[in-house]
């Protein structure tokens, strides 16, 4: 298995490289979507790969637009990755990319949540909200939310940190008819693939979605959907209300960061980033692997 931190597909023009995938034009309408095995955190991208994590995103990104395709279009145009670059370059590709449609990206990072974690939990104890949306009082860390909310982002440049927003904004950016098909959409795409989730034994938390434009203006879900970096995912087993659960996503890295000294103090959340121990690359890896073994099984 070839480890890719940075892609190098020397033979197609690199469009952008983002926290984890590296996309390259495919003539004017098509995206080769490299997934490399970065990790960033905190919106920082770390210096150490986890192997085989690429290819695991994409299978996972493949499982799940296999399931929810009748919801909504996806970007996917079923073509093989690997016939859009020479031999040469194959290894780099096979297994961790995705041919897709060339869309026009609406600047909106669609977050639903359906448990109280992380931002949430923290916003909520100040305001009894998120993202302007008002809650019951009486919840706490991990309570399971009446019923899934949308708490939208605005997307931030690489290396910034994407900043929560109200539905209300959302309008503004884009338009009331758009910002309102998103959110339902998002919301009924949470709901299924928590309740298939559930099935096996996996909650999931929370999760932020994609979407963009085609040039007929179909809305199109794309990038990455439901996998352990977009998502929060706990196991059945480990949930309990009030504390943080044992998570299948990057969630074990981040607490590992929130605990690192740097000359001693508390790193800064700014690059560059700690150095990741190998026993901290090895269990996100494991983590990783779980959560797909069980929600493909």
């Amino acid at each position: 298995m070839t480890t890719v931190h940075t892609s190098s597909i020397h033979s197609l023009p690199l469009l952008a490289r983002g926290k984890v995938r590296d996309n390259y034009a495919v003539g004017d309408d098509r995206i080769l979507m490299v997934a490399s095995d970065r990790l960033s955190a905190f919106d920082v991208i770390l210096g150490e790969p986890i192997p085989g994590k690429g290819i695991l995103l994409t299978q996972m990104a493949l499982f799940w637009f296999g399931k929810l395709g009748h919801i909504c279009p996806n970007h996917l145009t079923g073509e093989a990755p690997e016939s859009a670059v020479l031999p040469d370059e194959v290894p780099q590709v096979q297994g961790r990319s995705m041919l897709v449609k060339r869309l026009k990206p609406i600047p909106v990072e669609a977050v639903v949540r359906g448990y109280l974690a992380g931002s949430g939990w923290k916003e909520y104890q100040e305001s009894r909200s998120v993202c302007g949306v008002p809650l019951p009082e009486g919840l706490t860390n991990a309570s399971k939310l009446p019923a899934p909310i949308y708490t939208p982002a605005a997307k931030a440049a690489v290396g910034d940190h994407d900043e929560n927003i109200t539905f209300e904004k959302t309008v503004e950016m884009i338009g009331s008819d758009l910002a309102g098909r998103i959110r339902d959409l998002s919301i009924q795409i949470y709901s299924e693939a928590a309740a298939i989730a559930l099935t096996k034994g996996v909650i999931i938390a929370d999760t932020k979605f994609e979407f963009g434009l085609d040039t007929d203006g179909t809305l199109v879900l794309m990038d990455e959907v439901l996998t352990p970096d977009s998502s929060r995912f706990w196991p059945v087993e480990g949930y309990v209300e009030g504390t943080n659960p044992p998570s299948y996503d990057k969630q074990f890295v981040r607490d590992w960061l929130e605990q690192v000294q740097i000359d001693g103090k508390p790193w800064n959340k700014t690059p560059p980033a700690p150095r990741v121990p190998q026993e901290v690359i090895a269990k996100t890896a494991a983590k990783y692997q779980e959560a797909l073994q069980r929600l493909t099984a």
